[in-house]
């Protein structure tokens, strides 16, 4: 069992509780689904997430997110925190994003980054479930701004798996950087293919 979902290395934000872990692990099991790779051992890292193509990417994103007991903070479209589902988003890391602000987005976030001793923000560079010919480039920003690495983190459809990749220091020539993070994902791993570009 330990081998389908490891631990979470030490130096990575976690959550100290006794439910999260096993909750997270009895879902990912039930569904079939398995997580492969680890988190680099760091305090502070951005980790993006693709293909998003899917509500269902939410439900094994969150079901990792316990399995592997992080203490992480995720962008959330502001209108998807309004109403009763608000303050649960927010205590599991939700941060409202207006996207018409996008600069203050950037901002904030590395304001975050600079007094905290650890903090991983994850987004979904896609910005949205439907079709899209490029990524956001805010997580580029934030990440260079912050001078931390870009962890790829793969929901694969697919194998049922979870892959974490390897740690991407950014460095001034986003194409370069776009281009590496974007061979780990290729549109099999989506649940809907055709919706990844």
């Amino acid at each position: 069992m330990s081998r389908r979902f490891p631990k979470t290395p030490g130096d990575v934000p976690q959550v100290r509780s006794w439910w999260r872990r096993p909750f997270g692990i009895l879902g990912l099991w039930l569904m079939g689904w398995r997580i492969e790779g680890n988190f680099p051992s760091l305090r502070k890292f951005v980790v993006i997430v693709a293909p998003h193509t899917s509500n269902w990417d939410f439900v094994v994103g969150i079901l990792t997110y316990f399995a592997l007991r992080l203490d992480a903070n995720w962008l959330a479209k502001h209108t998807a925190l309004r109403g009763p589902w608000g303050p649960l988003g927010r205590y599991l890391g939700a941060v409202a994003v207006d996207r018409s602000q996008a600069g203050n987005v950037v901002q904030s976030s590395n304001v975050e980054f600079a007094k905290r001793e650890s903090m991983m923000l994850v987004i979904a560079p896609e910005g949205t479930r439907g079709a899209v010919d490029g990524w956001k480039r805010g997580y580029h920003y934030i990440a260079l701004a912050a001078g931390v690495p870009i962890v790829p983190v793969a929901i694969d459809f697919g194998q049922r798996r979870v892959l974490i990749g390897e740690p991407l220091s950014p460095c001034n020539d986003y194409e370069a950087d776009y281009a590496h993070l974007k061979s780990f994902f290729s549109a099999e791993m989506a649940r809907h293919p055709e919706n990844f570009r």
